[in-house]
């Protein structure tokens, strides 16, 4: 299984669990600026479809629009690929509060994705250990 951090989450958070997981997990964790241009400025309209060509990716996001804005929704629908979305409460926290909170939380997430049917789309809630399904 691959997961796939975009923008709205730190390019140092992705590679420290991709770090903890090989001792782990043999998952692979990738962040957008390792994946697509270094800067980070691929829109959400170029790595959405191009993720659900290779398949197998799942979304980990704090990109509320995703699930919101009719293109980004219909891309994201269209590629078919698991996600979870961060809630907004997680973009207010101080950094390693955040990351301590993503680490804790991150096996859930693997074991989440391995259930989940591919396209499915979860909501993160910073308080909650249960997911939200993000409504169709």
């Amino acid at each position: 299984m691959r997961f796939f951090l975009d923008n709205t989450m730190s390019p140092h958070l992705a590679r420290a669990v991709a770090a903890l997981e090989a001792g782990w997990e043999k998952n692979q964790v990738t962040h957008l600026k390792e994946k697509f241009d270094a800067s980070g400025n691929t829109p959400d309209l170029v790595w959405i479809p191009t993720l659900g060509a290779e398949r197998e990716w799942v979304i980990v996001s704090g990109d509320l629009r995703i699930t919101r804005v009719a293109a980004e929704r219909a891309a994201w629908r269209e590629a078919r690929l698991t996600a979870f979305f961060l809630k907004s409460a997680w973009a207010d926290q101080q950094l390693m509060l955040f990351a301590s909170r993503f680490i804790q939380r991150w096996p859930a997430i693997v074991a989440q994705a391995k259930m989940a049917p591919r396209g499915k789309g979860f909501l993160v809630p910073w308080g909650s250990p249960r997911f939200e399904d993000v409504p169709p």
